[in-house]
């Protein structure tokens, strides 16, 4: 069976790879005059899920920019969490009396989002676009305070890609376990399931929330939304869908191979789960780049430079990792180290040898 491998966009590289170095933010003519403020406010020092909240929103604004979204909506993406949610108790500005000063720094448009982001229901726009119930214009009705909140077609289009990138950025599987079944979360005692609250647990990738980042991506098609931002390169352009079924398949068969959970001396049964793995969910780099150091181990070269160009266009289309044990930057850079040893018919015969290994171009 063919595996949905997916070819290398050099346009879209050439976007991803302008943001590995963390100098990309300093340099954005949009982002970079908020940036001081932000850190003023020691967003550096927060826990927040997988990292600190500085890695949170740099991460969130990442994929944003990657995806060339408008001025607003990327200023959103840095500053959605700094009034607080029901989500994050992390108040980086009063939203009381320091509404003017957000205003004066970023504009009053920019800031109405990131107002209007913080303080409506998150759970219940969730809840609401899964359900679909956009209306026919593309607008949707909340409430809020016992009253209806109805956010115009380009608010609901912003918080969509808004939400794709702040969920791809921080849920691992620590949120799967104490944040379960997201948006109808499930209340239970932590004193009982004590085990799942040990941060960060054994970080395996989300075995759920991907199939939900894919139907708010498929929400973009609707017609009153048509045209209102660019739709982010994931999921085919936002048109294909990614089952919750095919999703968990994925993801335990490639956690078990990097659990190391199948036969060690040979690769053929490693190889075979792995292909599985990116037949169930073709959408997300990591199985794709690690089938890429299999076929290399086993002299499949042609096969390996197919599978690492995959895996690199699938982390250029997010900005962010779905395996979170290291950073996007980092799957990027070793990625690259695979394609290239693919594509000059080496790779390292020795152990020891793998630790010299480095990019030439």
């Amino acid at each position: 069976m063919i595996l949905p491998l997916h070819p290398l966009d050099p346009t879209l590289f050439t976007r991803a790879q302008a943001l590995l170095d963390d100098e990309w933010l300093a340099q954005d003519a949009d982002l970079a005059p908020v940036l001081p403020t932000v850190l003023a406010r020691n967003v550096g020092q927060d826990w927040h899920k997988a990292g600190t909240f500085r890695h949170h929103l740099v991460g969130v604004a990442r994929s944003l920019t990657l995806w060339q979204q408008p001025r607003d909506i990327r200023l959103l993406g840095l500053l959605h969490s700094v009034y607080g949610n029901a989500f994050v108790d992390l108040v980086k500005f009063d939203a009381a009396s320091e509404r003017g000063r957000l205003q004066a720094l970023v504009g009053e448009p920019a800031e109405h989002l990131v107002y209007l982001f913080c303080t409506m229901s998150r759970t219940q726009f969730v809840q609401r676009v899964l359900d679909n119930a956009l209306e026919a214009d593309g607008s949707l009705v909340l409430e809020k305070n016992g009253q209806p909140q109805r956010l115009t077609p380009f608010e609901v289009a912003a918080f969509l890609v808004v939400s794709m990138a702040d969920t791809i950025e921080q849920w691992f599987s620590w949120q799967d376990d104490v944040y379960s079944r997201f948006p109808g979360v499930q209340q239970r005692p932590q004193a009982t399931h004590w085990a799942a609250s040990l941060w960060p647990g054994p970080m395996r990738p989300s075995g759920r929330m991907l199939h939900q980042i894919s139907r708010l991506a498929q929400a973009l098609q609707h017609p009153g939304l048509e045209g209102l931002v660019p739709l982010p390169p994931v999921f085919g352009g936002c048109t294909q869908p990614l089952s919750a079924a095919d999703e968990a398949a994925a993801t335990a068969l490639y956690w078990s191979v990097i659990q190391q959970d199948v036969p060690l001396v040979d690769l053929d049964v490693a190889t075979a789960v792995m292909e599985q793995a990116v037949r169930h969910n073709p959408w997300v780099g990591e199985p794709q780049m690690v089938l890429a150091q299999l076929y290399l181990s086993a002299g499949r070269q042609a096969e390996a430079r197919q599978a690492a160009e995959s895996a690199l266009q699938a982390f250029s289309a997010w900005g962010n990792a779905w395996d979170k044990r290291v950073q996007w930057d980092a799957w990027v850079a070793w990625t690259r180290i695979l394609l290239q040893s693919a594509a000059e018919g080496g790779w390292p015969e020795r152990l020891d040898k793998l630790n010299n290994v480095a990019l030439r171009s």
